[in-house]
């Protein structure tokens, strides 16, 4: 339960909403089986309030408008078009009070208000001097573990970047990237990295619904048999989903299908998956994941904390989200500052043996490293994607 802010000598008030993109490069393309990644865009929203607290919030997405119906681009838009005026009349220190009245003349944009949410939480955690974790319920856990994702559709690459995330201790869960060939190419490459990598590593592959009801089959029994623990939404459609799972070959995760809490009640009563794939952006805030948490686990489903290859904002958020599960069996995906090649916090998150140490500071916990911010906004001095969009301060 988020608490009421503390008192004041007046009814705190947002001030000015600022959104803008940075246009960041990655260590390598990254192919799903829908779009190929070549670098990401980040959407940064800042909230300032009437006492002096700024509030810092992210959204993204994976392949812009390839992966889903949101674009950072898209957040952007809305959030200075349709969210900032309606912030004017909220109160800041009244977190799901401003979202219900957001959420009353914005429908959808999961992506947007999560970027919104986490800002307001940033903020009101900095006014308690409290983690945001301990604003939702309190942490279980200071570290997760962290999968990594091989995903440059080389079958030798992808086992000599596991054997450096091996040897430098920094992953030993790895998700594999598959769907963009025949069933049968994907089983020989899967299996051709779990012989190399032994019992050293859990390996885990995502097929981002590319599969027939069909093929899944025939899929799931050549993963199984190729030693794979898990697979991640293989099919699109709920029903041919909890077909497969109540199949029993390997268990599922259901991902695109999880876009909050009643689509988690739905699959949950349905049987659809064995685990839930949770993402702050997709579930609509930080607040909706718990709640996608708390029905998995009144369902007896298995947990996963899920990435939309965030930057370290949104990253950080979902971490303290993670934090709070009592139950979390199947590690965390927070990898996406580790695939960005340039640094945007002023201390860099801290992963070691394979884990990801959640920040204890108030709020996120984070700073922004402000002149590299600015060198990679794509209205600043360098434009690594070549569009141009400016930035906008609305003042509310």
């Amino acid at each position: 339960m988020i608490s009421s802010a503390p008192p004041s000598h007046g009814r705190l008030k947002i001030e000015r909403v600022e959104t803008f993109l940075v246009d960041l490069p990655t260590i390598r393309p990254h192919k799903l089986s829908v779009a190929t990644m070549e670098g990401q865009t980040l959407m940064i929203v800042r909230l300032y309030a009437s006492d002096g607290v700024v509030g810092v919030g992210e959204g993204t997405t994976i392949a812009g408008l390839a992966y889903g119906p949101e674009s950072p681009e898209g957040m952007k838009l809305a959030i200075d078009t349709y969210v900032a005026p309606v912030l004017c009349g909220c109160d800041p220190g009244r977190v799901q009070d401003t979202m219900r009245t957001i959420g009353a003349v914005v429908k959808g944009n999961h992506f947007a208000k999560c970027a919104i949410e986490t800002a307001l939480l940033d903020a009101q955690g900095k006014r308690f001097g409290l983690p945001v974790s301990e604003l939702l319920g309190g942490r279980v856990r200071d570290t997760l573990p962290v999968a990594w994702t091989l995903a440059s559709g080389d079958t030798g690459r992808d086992i000599a970047e596991a054997e450096a995330m091996l040897a430098s201790r920094r992953h030993r869960i790895f998700k594999l990237k598959i769907g963009r060939q025949g069933v049968d190419a994907d089983i020989a490459h899967v299996a051709e990295i779990k012989k190399a990598l032994g019992e050293r590593a859990s390996i885990r592959v995502d097929v981002n619904m590319a599969w027939t009801e069909t093929d899944a089959v025939r899929g799931l029994h050549g993963l199984r048999d190729a030693g794979c623990d898990m697979v991640e939404q293989p099919v699109a459609r709920v029903a041919a989903l909890a077909r497969l799972t109540a199949r029993g070959i390997l268990p599922i995760m259901a991902d695109e299908v999880l876009q909050g809490p009643a689509s988690a009640f739905d699959l949950a009563q349905r049987h659809a998956a064995d685990i839930f794939a949770v993402k702050v952006l997709q579930s609509g805030g930080l607040i909706a994941a718990g709640q996608v948490g708390a029905i998995a686990d009144a369902a007896g489903v298995g947990l996963y904390g899920g990435t939309m290859l965030e930057g370290a904002v949104s990253t950080v958020a979902s971490a303290h989200v993670f934090a709070s599960f009592p139950h979390l069996d199947w590690g965390t995906e927070l990898f996406g500052p580790l695939l960005i090649t340039e640094e945007i916090l002023e201390t860099p998150l801290r992963y070691a043996d394979f884990e990801l140490e959640i920040p204890t500071g108030p709020g996120l916990g984070v700073t922004l490293d402000e002149d590299r911010l600015n060198h990679f906004r794509r209205d600043g001095s360098r434009r690594l994607s070549g569009a141009v969009a400016s930035a906008s301060a609305v003042g509310v």
